[in-house]
C-alpha cells in the first residue's frame, strides 16, 4: 500500500514511531541542538496551525448549529445534559485516581534525602505556579461565570484561553439568528454555511501536515525529556516510575474499561467503532499534549465518522475541551495523595472527598493547554493542607503524563457527545 493511499491515522502513527526513533538518534549522536534548531519548529507550526483554526471553527460551527434548531428551547436541555454528564465523568475519574493510589501507595518508596533536593531545584518554577494560585483563590467564586463574559468579542478571539467567551457570544449570536425570521437573515445563514465548508478544508489541508507535525512534536519531546538529570539516582526513578505507572494504570483502566462500557450502555455504540472513529484526534492529543489545539480534529471525527450531528458536536465539544477533563482530574487526585504520602501526612477520608471536590471545581476551571493541569493541581494541595513545595516532586515527569491524560480528555469529550445525541434522538 502506497504512502499516499494510507488512512490519515496510520500515517500519523508512522511519524509518531519515527519521530520516537530521531529523538533517541539524536540524544546517542549528540544532535539535540540540530534538533531543537531544526526540527522541533515543525511541530511548533503544526501546532500554530491547529491552534489557528479553533477560534474560527467554534464560532462558525457553533453559530451554525444553533440557529439550525428548529426549536431553540432544546439548546437548553442541550447545556444541561453536557454539563450533568461532565461532572459525573469527571467525578468518576477523580474517585478511580484515588482508589488506585491508595492501593499503589507510590509515595512509600521515594527517598527521603531527595525531597529537599527536587524542591530546591524546581523552586522557581513552583513559587511562579504560586503566585498564579493566588491570583485564583483572590477571586470572587462567581469569577468563572464573570470570565464567561467578555467586554470585547474580538479581544476574547484573539487568545485560546477565552475558549468559553467565544462559545458565549457564538451561542447569543446563534440564538439570536434563529430568532430573527427574515429575508436578511437568510444571508447570513448561507454566509455561515459557505464560511463553516471553507473551514473543514483548511482542516483537511492541515492534517495533511499531521504525520511531519506529529514527527517533530515527539522528536524533539524526547530530546527535551533525556536532559533531564533527575532519573539519574535509582531510588528516585523507582518512586517517580511507579507515581507515573500508577497515573498511567487509572487513565488506561478509564480509557479502555469504563469509557467502553459506558459507550456500550448509554452510546448504544460499539465500543471498537468508537475508539476506531476517534483514533487519529487521540493521536493528535498525545503529540500536541492539548485539547484545544486538538479541538479541529476532534470534532471533524466527531461528525465524520460518529454520525453525531454538527449542532451537537459543534456546542458539546468546545464546551468540553474547557470544562471536561477527566484525564487531568485523575492526574490531580493521583499527584495530590502521591505528595502527601511523600511527607507523611495521612489523608483522612474527609480530605480524600475534599480533594474529589477540588478537583472537579479545578478541572471546570483549567485551560485545554499543556501545563494547566499544574496550576490546578496546586489548587487541590492547598484544599487538604499539603505543602505546595511538593510540586516539585513530579515536574520531571510531568509532560508526557500530560500527553496521556489529554488522550483521556479528549475521549470522554467524544464520548460525552455522543450521550447527547443518543439522549436527543439524532444519533
Amino acid at each position: 500500500m502506497g504512502i499516499k493511499k494510507m488512512p490519515l491515522y496510520t500515517k500519523i502513527l508512522l511519524g509518531m514511531g519515527l519521530g520516537l526513533v530521531w529523538g533517541i538518534i539524536a540524544v546517542w549522536l549528540g544532535a539535540t541542538a540540530f534538533s531543537s534548531m531544526w526540527i522541533k519548529p515543525f511541530g511548533v507550526i503544526f501546532l500554530n496551525l491547529l491552534k489557528l483554526i479553533a477560534i474560527p471553527l467554534i464560532f462558525v460551527s457553533l453559530v451554525k448549529g444553533i440557529s439550525s434548531l428548529s426549536d431553540i428551547s432544546r439548546l437548553s436541555s442541550i447545556g444541561v445534559k453536557t454539563l450533568s454528564i461532565y461532572i459525573v465523568t469527571t467525578v468518576l475519574a477523580v474517585s478511580i485516581g484515588l482508589i488506585v493510589v491508595n492501593i499503589v501507595n507510590p509515595g512509600s518508596f521515594f527517598p527521603q534525602e531527595k525531597r529537599a533536593e527536587l524542591i530546591h531545584k524546581y523552586s522557581t518554577v513552583v513559587e511562579e505556579k504560586k503566585a498564579e494560585v493566588k491570583k485564583v483563590k483572590d477571586q470572587s467564586p462567581l469569577a468563572i461565570i464573570v470570565d464567561m463574559v467578555p467586554e470585547n468579542v474580538i479581544s476574547a478571539a484573539s487568545d485560546n484561553r477565552n475558549m468559553l467567551q467565544v462559545i458565549l457570544f457564538a451561542a447569543l449570536f446563534g440564538v439570536a439568528l434563529a430568532l430573527t425570521k427574515g429575508t436578511n437573515t437568510g444571508v447570513v445563514i448561507n454566509f455561515f454555511d459557505g464560511l463553516n465548508d471553507v473551514i473543514l478544508k483548511i482542516i483537511d489541508i492541515i492534517m495533511l501536515f499531521a504525520p511531519i507535525g506529529v514527527f517533530a512534536l515527539l522528536g524533539s519531546l524526547i530530546v527535551d525529556f533525556a536532559g533531564e538529570s533527575i532519573s539519574s539516582a535509582g531510588g528516585l526513578f523507582v518512586a517517580l516510575g511507579l507515581y507515573s505507572l500508577t497515573v498511567i494504570i487509572g487513565l488506561f483502566f478509564i480509557l479502555l474499561i469504563v469509557y467502553p462500557i459506558l459507550i456500550r450502555i448509554f452510546g448504544k455504540m460499539n465500543p471498537l467503532f468508537f475508539l476506531k472513529g476517534i483514533f487519529p484526534a487521540q493521536l493528535v492529543a498525545f503529540s500536541s499534549s492539548s485539547s484545544a489545539a486538538t479541538l479541529p480534529v476532534t470534532m471533524e471525527q466527531v461528525e465524520r465518522e460518529l454520525k453525531v450531528p454538527k449542532e451537537i458536536c459543534s456546542f458539546v465539544l468546545p464546551v468540553g475541551s474547557t470544562v471536561n477533563m477527566d484525564g487531568t482530574s485523575l492526574y490531580q487526585a493521583v499527584a495530590a495523595v502521591f505528595i502527601a504520602q511523600v511527607f507523611g501526612i495521612e489523608l483522612s477520608m474527609t480530605q480524600q472527598l475534599t480533594i474529589v471536590f477540588t478537583a472537579v471545581l479545578a478541572s471546570i476551571g483549567a485551560a485545554g493547554v499543556p501545563g494547566a493541569g499544574i496550576i490546578m493541581l496546586l489548587i487541590v494541595l492547598n484544599s487538604v493542607g499539603i505543602p505546595p513545595e511538593g510540586l516539585a516532586l513530579i515536574l520531571a515527569v510531568d509532560r508526557p503524563l500530560d500527553m496521556l491524560r489529554t488522550v483521556v480528555n479528549v475521549t470522554g469529550d467524544a464520548m460525552v457527545s455522543v450521550f447527547v445525541a443518543r439522549s436527543e434522538k439524532l444519533l
